[in-house]
């Protein structure tokens, strides 16, 4: 993936693409809250950081893409909005389980750390280190239930 395809595919999970009958604004990572059918899509956060890691570059320049910041600022914002918060739209209908609350915070807390360690200019290693120990431990447990 490019950076333009990064950034089409950003715009898209973050509902402000400008094809909203796009499969990807429908089920992309916003498109999945809202409305809720129920399941969150975790290809969708992998695919989150794929665009992050291709963009991590343009976020560590001194000159900021308002587009790429604002994309990524409103995946945290409305994900913990809409799904996290207890008067979020999906808790206060008691739409989201507890087990999805969990996985949805911690994509959530992964990428908005990863995007803060960039634009400080921490670096790829320490921005995608979370991730990184998400995937282990995603692949432990994988292990163990094939067991």
């Amino acid at each position: 993936m490019n950076k333009e395809q990064a950034v089409e595919r950003l715009k898209m999970h973050a509902f402000v693409h400008d094809d909203l009958e796009h499969e990807k604004e429908e089920q992309g990572f916003l498109g999945m809250l809202r409305p809720y059918r129920g399941k969150l899509i975790e290809a969708n956060f992998h695919e989150l950081m794929e665009i992050l890691d291709v963009l991590s570059d343009e976020l560590e320049k001194e000159n900021l893409d308002r587009t790429i910041v604002s994309c990524f600022w409103s995946l945290c914002q409305y994900a913990r909005a809409w799904a996290i918060e207890p008067n979020g739209m999906l808790r206060s209908n008691e739409l989201i389980t507890d087990e999805e609350l969990q996985q949805m915070a911690e994509w959530v807390e992964l990428l908005s750390y990863a995007v803060a360690t960039l634009l400080e200019g921490g670096g790829r290693e320490e921005a995608f280190w979370g991730y990184k120990e998400y995937l282990s431990e995603q692949e432990r447990i994988r292990k163990q239930k094939s067991y």
